[in-house]
């Protein structure tokens, strides 16, 4: 196997490219002009492409130039999303969001710039036995994209092997990578409780059925589901992030409405959480003499990594930032990804590429003053380069 070309030639192309998608991010299934870029980079490497899979996804594919790369037993993918968020840019920098309300707040950008990296190595030196698919998805954030695109084919137009992502992680420095067996990502489900009451005059309680203070009441015992319901070594998080009634002060209303979130890294936890959701939120708005409807909005599965493919990921990070900078074995994020569903019907890994500077943890993702460390884009284009040659020369 020859040695991989070097990286260092791209890296000023790779950081304008990701500066440009950063200045116009599009939210989920709107990214046509991200689309265009991402599609007229393959283009200038001579990958064939399909686009408009999922919306505006694109998958272009590779073959090596070893006498089984055609097989399609043989075939891997690599994912990156592509979509920005309804965030309004903190930043002041010459390359902050030109589209106002939307923001890569979420380091997309630098995945999908990663990722170009990674097929630009592999374009120039395609000495390995096997095909890549390259997996530019959309809808990662809250629009199921991966999903949408498996919906659309994808697995059946390109079949592979295995499957592999790169989220950034600002929790850990640059020059530091991570992963796991098992979950890595949280299930997520969203959750709205109407609760139906009498409204009044606010100085004649009496006549009324409150549902303001029913909905309190609610809230109040569904924080219990998880300090008293779920095993202290197992993780969930129930979280109310809206509460929505009345109009003016001295008027009781009819209905308040609840919004939440319950996260876990098990089925049998998530169904748990949802029966008690449920089971509350009906028996305690009774015993106030009100009523409560529980609509359940099924979100993403667990990301969870399967052995020998999180395994393999771990060796090649540790080939590409050093063994003491790879971790096997990282915690476990409540967050979640809608890789997870392409994990349900294909072995694969999920890792963290850290994100910090200066060696201490970076801003968090989804706050309006991140950016993606553009420090690291070499760092994610070796590695996949790394986990395609690596992966075949272990098959050959």
């Amino acid at each position: 196997m020859k040695m991989p070309p070097d990286i260092t030639p791209y890296i000023g192309q790779l950081i304008k490219f990701r500066r440009d998608l950063h200045t116009h991010p599009e939210l989920k299934f709107e990214e046509s002009r991200t689309s265009d870029q991402i599609a007229a980079w393959l283009q200038a490497l001579g990958l064939p492409m399909h686009r408009g899979m999922g919306g505006t996804g694109i998958v272009a594919t590779l073959r090596g130039t070893g006498p089984d790369a055609d097989d399609p037993a043989r075939a891997i993918g690599l994912r990156a999303d592509m979509d920005a968020l309804p965030v309004q840019e903190a930043n002041n920098f010459e390359y902050a969001s030109a589209n106002p309300g939307r923001m890569h707040a979420c380091g997309h950008d630098g995945h999908t710039a990663m990722l170009l990296g990674g097929a630009t190595l592999l374009a120039k030196n395609r000495d390995f036995n096997g095909t890549v698919h390259f997996i530019f998805q959309p809808g990662e954030e809250g629009g199921a994209g991966a999903q949408r695109m498996m919906e659309d084919g994808l697995f059946k137009q390109f079949p592979m092997k295995a499957v592999f992502a790169l989220h950034n992680w600002p929790a850990l420095p640059a020059g530091q990578m991570g992963v796991r067996i098992g979950p890595i990502m949280a299930s997520a489900n969203r959750f709205e409780i109407r609760v139906h009451g009498k409204g009044g005059h606010a100085a004649q309680p009496h006549t009324t059925v409150d549902p303001i203070a029913i909905a309190c009441a609610i809230v109040g015992e569904l924080q219990k589901l998880v300090a008293r319901g779920v095993d202290p070594l197992d993780s969930a998080v129930l979280t109310i992030g809206k509460i929505e009634s009345g109009t003016v002060e001295n008027i009781i209303p009819n209905d308040a409405f609840i919004y939440g979130t319950c996260r876990t890294l098990g089925t049998q936890t998530q169904a748990q959480l949802v029966e008690g959701i449920e089971r509350i939120s009906h028996h305690v708005a009774q015993a106030h003499l009100g009523s409560a409807e529980v609509i359940i909005k099924p979100g993403y599965p667990t990301t969870v990594n399967t052995p020998n493919e999180a395994r393999f990921m771990a060796r090649v990070m540790g080939a590409t930032v050093g063994e003491a900078n790879a971790h096997d074995d990282v915690l476990p994020a409540m967050t979640s990804e809608d890789f997870g569903f392409m994990l349900e019907q294909v072995p694969g890994a999920y890792g963290f590429i850290g994100n910090g500077r200066n060696g201490q943890p970076g801003v968090n993702l989804h706050n309006a003053a991140y950016d993606f460390n553009d420090d690291i884009l070499g760092v994610g284009a070796g590695f996949w380069d790394r986990v395609v040659r690596e992966w075949f020369a272990a098959r050959s």
